[in-house]
């Protein structure tokens, strides 16, 4: 399958191209840089169409109707040239409910497809947040993490008003969910993206402060109490990490890894997905430290002395979170014994170097 990405270059834009290349599909992107016969050629190559182009911080009013509106109406008209009906997915913003230049382009933007009769798929999204969103620009979130990072101020006028987000991961998970469906009916409704966040800004800026105070201290682990919580963790940590580090994301059938800060002074973060009834491990360093922290569903940690086969069992749970010290010279391994994937972040004190790993296979349990 074709799948048409507008705003590609974008901040959700990049999220999106990735997993779907990641899922298999041959992505046509547009962006800023193309002109309207690159347009015309992938409306005519696409089986479906995912528009995320637009116009939120303009030189001048009109820029939000041919942003938003105007180019949503010429991808309506270039489908429905094509002879085809190619669902379409639009990203609009909650402030299409708002009487504001942003939010009426928005409301065109969704009327023209409402009432194109091409099966389409409309998103009112909150502010979303997560990795890669350009600080300084339109997200408070990305502004306030990024600064923070460094150690630059942060203005809040009213630290109690309170935003509501997405997370950048649910909104691609949502519309690859919905490329998969067989049937692409298209929806006559407003949908919207769950979960929706809600923090005031007060709250946002503390968290982030508590993030790194507890990265730099001898803890290295905020402890997280919320799905929300570990979702601002991850989006912190790219901002805070060294500059220049490169980041490595492996799944298969067993979970997912995904490294997320790295830094020569404090160490490595990574957040280990397991599925259910998975172990992973069977390995011992002689001087790396680590910690792992289950902030989502039921494991079990094991560790086995090399020396003296002593074993150290601990069940965790995302529920009552309690990091767990992995010691030196014990093979360890975790198990997810939950009914749903689990998430455990792990920190390790040094940023792995394939020449000197420090990392000896052996199994936990002979």
């Amino acid at each position: 399958m074709k799948i048409l990405v507008t705003g590609s270059n974008g901040f959700i834009g990049k999220h999106v191209c990735l997993r779907l290349e990641k899922e298999g599909y041959e992505v046509l992107k547009f962006d800023i840089n193309n002109n309207d016969e690159d347009l015309k050629k992938s409306v005519n190559c696409a089986d479906f169409i995912i528009h995320l182009a637009g116009v939120n911080r303009p030189l001048s009013v009109q820029e939000f109707y041919d942003g938003n509106a105007n180019l949503t109406k010429k991808v309506v008209d270039l489908v429905k040239n094509s002879g085809k009906s190619i669902p379409i997915i639009l990203s609009s913003s909650i402030q299409a409910e708002l009487d504001n230049d942003y939010g009426k382009s928005k409301r065109m933007a969704e009327d023209y497809l409402f009432s194109s009769g091409l099966p389409v798929y409309v998103y009112r999204l909150a502010n979303a947040f997560g990795k890669w969103c350009k600080p300084n620009y339109n997200s408070a979130c990305a502004t306030f993490c990024y600064n923070i990072a460094h150690d630059l101020e942060i203005n809040i006028r009213d630290p109690k008003y309170v935003v509501h987000y997405n997370y950048v991961d649910d909104i691609v998970d949502e519309f690859v969910r919905v490329i998969k469906d067989s049937n692409h009916f298209g929806s006559k409704e407003i949908l919207k993206i769950e979960p929706v966040h809600d923090c005031s800004l007060g709250k946002l800026a503390e968290l982030l402060r508590y993030f790194k105070r507890e990265i730099e201290s001898n803890r290295h682990l905020p402890l997280l109490h919320s799905e929300f919580e570990l979702k601002l963790f991850k989006t912190f940590c790219n901002y805070l990490s060294d500059e220049g580090s490169k980041f490595n994301f492996a799944s298969d059938n067993r979970g997912s890894f995904e490294e997320l800060y790295k830094s020569k002074k404090y160490g490595q973060i990574s957040d280990n997905v397991s599925y259910p009834g998975i172990t992973k491990g069977g390995h011992y360093h002689t001087y790396k430290k680590e910690i792992f922290y289950t902030v989502i569903g039921e494991c079990e940690i094991v560790q086995r002395d090399i020396k003296s086969n002593r074993i150290i069992r601990n069940k965790v749970s995302g529920n009552k979170p309690e990091p767990i010290e992995i010691n030196v010279g014990y093979t360890h391994q975790i198990t997810n014994i939950g009914k749903n994937n689990s998430h455990t972040i792990m920190w390790i004190s040094e940023v792995y170097n394939e020449n000197t790993p420090d990392t000896y296979r052996e199994e936990v349990i002979k």
